[in-house]
């Protein structure tokens, strides 16, 4: 579905001022070099002024000082913060998922659920007994959501996505399709103290038990998630044993990220890509963890922290700390080390031509 949107109502969603016609319409948004004569040009740098001449734009996005009319342009809007005004422009022309409103009749909900005003949902739906949908939710073709889930207000669920019994999710939650909310914890226990806790307890000094079944403890401890928060696609995050498993007020999910039985997320965190999180370690709040960062469990990572991609953190973090390295260490410890090491083969070529 096109959107269509005038200059200066889009200026003033943006709160930032424009020049030229402010009725000119445009249809979507576009990098300079793509846009037509009815696109929307992004160059909020200068650095894509020349762009613009490549390009049909007849309006633009640019930056704050920019002379908008000595590039050709009838309109520009001038923003301080592109990044930023990113936001609004994609929220601007986003056409949403396509549902249908109501709910489309091959959608199965059980007596007992509670179906919020103005809620959306999709084919093939499934909602257990008991569920509850908040107002204006937007479910998805072929989501699955268990008994006693609690979804609140204007909740946005993609395709695909299964959310487990008991879980309580907030206002304005996203989930991105094939996102596993609920699964059980990985959590087993033998008979007799097995041979990995003896290696926890003497750091692998000694290890002589014999192997064991291992005996599956069930998590019953369901997921609780804040309001604002994003999941990204094929998320997983594992239900509390006892206790929920946390994920606070506008934390962000990043795709194929793994969060484990009892863990608490903080407020506002950001976790990237791959990111996985072992069972019943604490997060702060504010904290960031890059790319395929890993942290052990039974661990916490003060609010604020910073995590290098790839990095492993094998024991606590404090507040405000970056770290960065496998086992983690300070971040400019290890750029250290890293240059250290890659002057090693220089310094070891000397110290062999003494020798010799």
């Amino acid at each position: 579905m096109t959107r269509s949107i005038t200059i200066a109502d889009l200026a003033r969603q943006l709160g930032a001022p424009f020049g030229g016609n402010g009725d000119l319409c445009v249809t979507r948004a576009c990098e300079p070099r793509d846009a037509g004569a009815g696109d929307l040009a992004l160059a909020m740098d200068p650095r894509f002024a020349d762009s613009l001449k490549e390009g049909g734009a007849r309006a633009a996005v640019l930056w704050a000082d920019a002379d908008w009319q000595s590039l050709g342009l009838e309109a520009a809007i001038l923003v301080g913060r592109g990044r930023l005004a990113m936001a609004g422009i994609t929220a601007a022309f986003d056409a949403g998922i396509g549902l249908e409103d109501g709910i489309h009749p091959s959608a199965v909900i059980h007596p007992t659920a509670h179906i919020g005003a103005g809620a959306t949902i999709g084919p093939l739906v499934v909602i257990g007994a008991h569920a509850k949908l908040g107002a204006r939710a937007m479910i998805a073709p072929q989501v699955s959501i268990g008994s006693g889930v609690q979804i609140g207000d204007d909740a946005l669920i993609h395709a695909g996505a299964k959310v487990a019994a008991r879980a309580h999710i907030g206002d304005r939650v996203i989930i991105q399709a094939g996102a596993v909310i609920g699964s059980d914890g990985f959590s087993f226990v033998t008979v007799e103290k097995s041979h990995v806790e003896q290696a926890r307890e003497t750091l692998g000094a000694s290890v002589d038990a014999q192997g064991q079944a291992w005996q599956r403890i069930a998590s019953i401890g369901s997921v609780v998630i804040g309001d604002d928060v994003e999941i990204g696609a094929n998320v997983t995050i594992d239900q509390g044993t006892i206790r929920p498993t946390r994920i606070g007020h506008g934390s962000k999910l990043d795709n194929q990220v793994h969060i484990g039985h009892n863990v608490i997320v903080g407020a506002h965190c950001l976790l990237c890509g791959q990111v996985g999180v072992a069972g019943s370690t604490v997060i702060g709040d504010y904290v960031v963890m890059a790319g395929q960062a890993g942290a052990a469990d039974n661990i916490t990572i003060g609010s604020g922290a910073i995590i290098g991609a790839g990095s492993g953190v094998l024991s606590n973090v404090p507040k405000g700390r970056s770290m960065m390295g496998y086992p983690a260490v300070a971040m400019q410890t290890h750029i250290e080390m890293y240059k250290a090491l890659r002057r090693l083969p220089r310094a070891l070529a000397k110290l062999s031509r003494k020798d010799s």
